[in-house]
């Protein structure tokens, strides 16, 4: 199980009440890039202000919106314990198989006018929701500054002049895609677990036990590119960071049982701040979880002002756990230490 609870927040709302509640602390998080007169610049080696980013942007978001389609599927069908593949989609409610046309990203769903055209049954709209989301998350990671890559992170393209020169015209230099990769691995593995969360008030075992093994195995390819003094510090860091992660939440858990009689996180929580862990290393992970709890504590208490919320009742804490991760992931640990520092009076955290 997970879920949050500190005494002052419930957890009532309708299903597409959570998807806003737990996805609008991703949209908010994803920090703002650019400085005054200056292009964003960060280690893909993209700069959005060059004559092509917005046709690689246009590309990498139709992609984007097809994964998150499948997360869709993964979401409803992993707690339920049905296989992600077979049978293909098809309507939760007559079961008819749908057509091709009906699968394709937000389009089917507008299309078809949000109900199903054999039986009439309403779809959803967090389908395209999640959808439009996935493709923001795609389009926000080509502009990532994640800590995962180390000091020295090499281009991964850019070798031939032909090549450096389409580069140019793209982004303004070499693009290494091994970081823009991994940070799309990322944000599809957290997205359906932020929806299991949402409906289920539980994050699945395989997903953050396999998040954290990536995690992990990405650091170590990534560090010792750079050579095995980087690649060894670095993997020890997130190591680190993995284990600090499990052990301090799940005291925090137990700390609060022991105060208030029940636990304030489920253990879902503890695993998924492990998962962050292996992929942000220790500071970056601390940073993500700081966010997390600041963005669940505002939010909570809002939501309490306006009586949605009430005493005594959990609701997921891992969407923003998630959040405080890709935030941290496209914006990169220093940014978000400098902001956070200057928020609250004081120096970079």
């Amino acid at each position: 199980m997970t879920g949050m609870d500190w005494g002052v927040a419930t957890w009532g709302l309708t299903g597409l009440d959570r998807l806003g509640v737990g996805l609008s602390g991703v949209a908010s998080a994803l920090p703002l890039l650019a400085t005054a007169g200056a292009p964003i610049r960060d280690p893909t080696g993209l700069d959005p202000t060059r004559p092509g980013f917005a046709l690689l942007a246009i590309g990498v978001a139709l992609m984007g919106a097809c994964v998150g389609s499948f997360l869709n599927v993964v979401a409803w069908r992993l707690p339920r314990q049905e296989s992600v593949v077979l049978p293909p989609s098809h309507c939760p409610h007559c079961g008819t198989r749908l057509a091709w046309f009906e699968n394709i990203p937000v389009l089917g769903w507008l299309a078809l006018g949000g109900h199903c055209r054999h039986c009439g049954a309403p779809i959803s709209p967090r389908y395209p929701a999640v959808e439009l989301l996935c493709a923001g998350l795609w389009v926000a990671v080509l502009l990532a500054t994640p800590p995962l890559m180390g000091p020295h992170a090499s281009p991964a393209l850019g070798g031939s002049s032909a090549g450096a020169a389409a580069l140019s015209w793209l982004g303004g230099g070499p693009i290494d895609w091994w970081l823009v990769a991994a940070g799309w691995l990322l944000a599809s593995l957290l997205l359906p677990m932020v929806l299991i969360d949402l409906d289920h008030l539980w994050l699945p075992e395989p997903l953050c036990r396999w998040g954290l093994v990536l995690g992990l195995v990405l650091t170590a390819i990534a560090g010792y590119r750079q050579g095995a003094a980087v690649g060894g510090a670095q993997l020890l860091d997130h190591l680190i960071a993995a284990a600090a992660g499990l052990l301090a939440m799940e005291g925090l858990s137990a700390l609060a049982e022991k105060l208030m009689g029940k636990p304030a996180l489920g253990l879902g929580d503890a695993k998924l701040t492990a998962l962050l862990g292996a992929w942000l290393g220790l500071y970056a992970m601390a940073l993500a979880v700081f966010l997390a709890f600041l963005s669940g504590a505002l939010l909570g208490s809002a939501l309490m002002l306006v009586g949605r919320l009430k005493r005594g009742q959990p609701f997921p804490f891992g969407p923003y756990l998630a959040a405080g991760g890709l935030a941290v992931w496209i914006g990169g640990a220093p940014w978000w230490g400098q902001l956070l520092g200057a928020a609250f009076g004081g120096g970079r955290l």
